[in-house]
């Protein structure tokens, strides 16, 4: 089975737990060594002043007898160690010289510096165990003997080392008494803030494959940042699957009357006499052209809606935008000998949109005017405040008041188009209008009648 498969993939839950339970082990190992050394600390503190105390014992009871010193050993030395009864202790005392006076030999004098008032303390072995030392010293100033006297004091270490344990095991338990707390709760924590996600997998799963509309955004601020962005998805989609569906209903709405008007003219040519013969190849003419018009205009429209739901808007000049309609020389075909002129500025008029939808908006403006206006048509640019406008302007008095409410509607055809028109020119302009927060606009200028597409400008700041 691949990799890939969702068999193999982790919940974000089982995620979020594996890391949480990193998280604890790597603090429990942490916690486990800190705990060690101070349980090896704890103990230290614990028995380094029994050695000391025994040491301090021992020097104590030590005199001088006729220029010699002499050394009863106190038993309260030795009770002090035997806190610690499965160890074994050992004891030195050595002479200013560095000779044994008594105890056990074996264990050299320390090395002594600093301040002699002080201990001195070290770690050995003693008979192949490990064991800690304390050194302590006693001056004598009299006559017949002058001197420090040091007595070295020993102990192995398995009290010690059974007391950090001892302390280590407590604080573990604690410590995983404690990780088990937070594993559950982290678990019923972690369980609640992934419910909306459950809630959201559930009613998508539940979810018609054809319902498109908009999800309700609840739950924590991460969840409604998701939904909203799956709604947005499913807008597009909605819009997409919507143009796709329209333009098929179109297509079988539309299509049927041209072609069956384009049938009949060529069976009526077929039956007609020879003098009736171009009559009827013009009427055929005539329909192939409009059927041309139509399919060119719906083709449009779809490329338009397409573009705008997944090309992102980007700067654009407006003055390129009237230059390229006009260099294309589509005037030139559709009106010959109509007079197209063109009114841009000097400064950059720019606005965020897609290229390709801007040029096809003006373009079927252009043709819009070319069809029903009165030449001269110019195409312009200018700007008022903060908003740009792409205009196209012909001389004649436009349509009336009542007919421009329905202009810009799919299919809507005035009565002076005379069968010219499929009705989806101004449509498609009012579309692009509305993808880039623009509008589309019809009025009665100073000579004569203008269709304005207006967008938001963009400053030179503002431009990316």
């Amino acid at each position: 089975m691949p990799s890939g498969s969702p068999h193999h993939r982790w919940t974000l839950v089982s995620r979020v737990m594996v890391g949480v339970l990193s998280l604890l082990a790597l603090g429990g190992i942490v916690v486990a060594l800190a705990s060690f050394a101070y349980g090896r600390s704890a103990a230290r503190q614990a028995f380094d002043p029994l050695l000391v105390g025994a040491a301090q014992d021992i020097a104590e009871s030590i005199s001088i007898s006729q220029g010699e010193p002499v050394i009863e050993l106190p038993v309260s030395a030795f009770g002090l160690l035997s806190l610690a009864p499965d160890d074994r202790i050992f004891y030195a005392i050595h002479g200013p010289d560095g000779t044994l006076l008594t105890g056990y030999d074996g264990e050299a004098m320390p090395e002594w510096s600093g301040d002699p008032a002080q201990p001195r303390y070290r770690d050995g072995t003693l008979q192949d165990d490990a064991a800690r030392f304390v050194t302590v010293s006693r001056l004598f100033s009299e006559r017949a003997y002058s001197g420090r006297v040091f007595v070295t004091v020993g102990q192995t270490m398995r009290a010690r080392h059974a007391m950090a344990l001892d302390l280590t095991r407590r604080a573990l338990f604690l410590t995983a008494l404690g990780g088990i707390a937070l594993i559950v709760s982290a678990f019923l924590v972690i369980r609640s803030a992934m419910r909306p996600l459950a809630v959201l997998t559930r009613d998508l799963m539940h979810r018609d494959p054809y319902d498109l509309t908009p999800m309700q955004a609840g739950g924590p601020a991460e969840v409604t940042i998701m939904v909203g962005a799956m709604n947005r998805f499913m807008g597009r989609l909605d819009r997409q699957v919507g143009a796709m569906k329209n333009l098929i209903s179109d297509t079988a709405h539309q299509l049927r009357t041209p072609v069956a008007a384009i049938r009949a003219q060529a069976e009526l040519a077929l039956e007609d006499d020879a003098p009736r013969v171009p009559q009827r190849l013009e009427r055929l003419v005539l329909r192939t052209r409009s059927l041309g018009t139509l399919l060119d205009q719906m083709l449009s429209r779809a490329l338009v809606i397409h573009r705008i739901d997944n090309a992102a808007p980007t700067p654009i000049d407006l003055r390129d935008i009237a230059l390229t309609v006009l260099d294309s020389r589509d005037h030139e075909v559709l009106a010959p000998g109509k007079d197209v002129q063109l009114q841009i500025g000097e400064d950059a008029v720019t606005v965020m949109a897609d290229e390709i939808s801007l040029t096809e908006a003006v373009r079927n403006m252009l043709i819009n005017a070319l069809r029903h206006g009165t030449a001269p048509v110019i195409i312009g640019v200018s700007t008022v405040d903060d908003v740009a406008a792409i205009w196209v302007q012909d001389t004649g008095p436009g349509p009336p008041a009542e007919v421009r409410a329905t202009i810009g509607q799919r299919f809507e055809r005035s009565a002076a188009s005379k069968g010219n028109s499929a009705g989806l020119g101004l449509s498609i302009v009012a579309a692009v209008a509305r993808a880039f927060e623009g509008e589309m606009t019809m009025a009665n200028v100073p000579g004569g009648f203008r269709v304005s597409l207006t967008l938001p400008l963009q400053t030179a700041e503002e431009t990316p």
